[in-house]
């Protein structure tokens, strides 16, 4: 197959070094600095003790030099949420030439943005549960191996599956494209603003009692935003969703944290969340607004209160912008606690 990557981050560099690797043809649109950074010292994916080199990636400028090599069969999406909306102004005037974007960003309104704009036959929902990490341009590193999920709503998912396990992705297909994307984003809010807030790891963010009950607080509100538009919680690749929501909505506060505390301590428990990456990254945005805004937005429609996960977007947008200085929440978990509603 003829793949299109948006972008050479750390997703798009994995699953297009996976690709590339396994003999696709693969070209990846990014910016120019970075393009030329890559074509200097090319693209390198380590995979535990193995580490694929891709010396002369084929990287192109702009979307109009990129669909020089078309037909693709699709195209892999996973900028940043803020930066959809800048890229879908780039692509609508070739959105007859493009192929169907197979969309893996964080977040349940992206698709839906980029359907109003492309039409909904050009995009089909999906997820990344694998951790990805980018040490620096063109170096990626798979840190833990989980797999990825696809919305069986187009014709040739099930081929696009099959390339992807082709490559080693460990692809899944998943019938109804919203209970894969909302069951994601749960594991996205947990321990994300509030670690980003506080400067704390998300090991320490569990490990204190009350924050502890702004993480259930958050989830449980999300929960019910949910089940209100009938969302089921399902097991994604790797990551067992179903037992985290159990745990948040019918577990003791105590044994819930014990449970949440040996988890997260196995996996990302030491590591800075994404949203903790955004505020420090200097770029002054934040894709908290469009996991935890996303929650107040559907929850204000169907009325369900959300004043935990408006809190935090909130408060975390005031960081991100420079209203509210770095440092008015570090390491002072009463500070934020003591914003918190009834």
């Amino acid at each position: 197959m003829n793949w299109l990557i948006f972008g050479a981050g750390a997703i798009g560099s994995y699953i297009g070094c996976s690709l590339a690797h396994r003999g696709d043809p693969v070209t990846f649109l990014e910016q120019p600095s970075v393009a030329a950074e890559i074509r200097r010292s090319g693209l390198h994916l380590h995979l535990g003790q193995e580490t694929l080199h891709i010396t002369e990636p084929h990287i192109a400028e702009s979307l109009e030099s990129a669909l020089d090599y078309a037909p693709f069969d699709a195209a892999i999406f996973a900028l940043k949420s803020f930066d959809t909306q800048n890229a879908i102004k780039q692509m609508t005037p070739y959105s007859q030439a493009l192929p169907p974007l197979i969309c893996l960003q964080n977040g349940v309104e992206n698709e839906v943005a980029l359907a109003t704009s492309l039409g909904s036959e050009k995009v089909i929902a999906g997820t990344v549960t694998s951790a990805i990490g980018r040490r620096a341009v063109g170096e990626i590193v798979l840190e833990r191996r989980r797999g990825l999920g696809l919305a069986d709503t187009h014709p040739r998912s099930h081929e696009f599956v099959q390339a992807f396990n082709a490559a080693g992705l460990n692809a899944t297909l998943y019938s109804h494209p919203a209970d894969m994307k909302w069951s994601k984003m749960l594991t996205n809010l947990f321990a994300n603003a509030t670690s980003a807030i506080l400067d704390l790891t998300p090991a320490q963010v569990i490990a204190h009692s009350g924050l502890f009950r702004i993480e259930l607080r958050q989830l449980r509100e999300a929960l019910a935003v949910m089940a209100t538009q009938k969302i089921g919680v399902i097991n994604l690749p790797g990551v067992p969703v179903r037992l985290l929501a159990f745990t948040i909505r019918w577990l003791p506060h105590e044994t819930a944290r014990l449970l949440l505390r040996r988890s997260v301590g196995r996996g990302r428990g030491a590591k800075m969340p994404s949203f903790h990456l955004d505020l420090h990254s200097g770029r002054g945005q934040s894709e908290v607004d469009f996991l935890n805004g996303a929650v107040v937005r559907f929850g204000r429609t169907h009325a369900v209160p959300t004043s935990v996960n408006q809190l935090l977007n909130e408060t975390l947008l005031g960081l991100t912008s420079g209203r509210l200085p770095l440092d008015t929440f570090a390491h002072r978990p009463e500070a934020l606690l003591n914003l918190l509603p009834d």
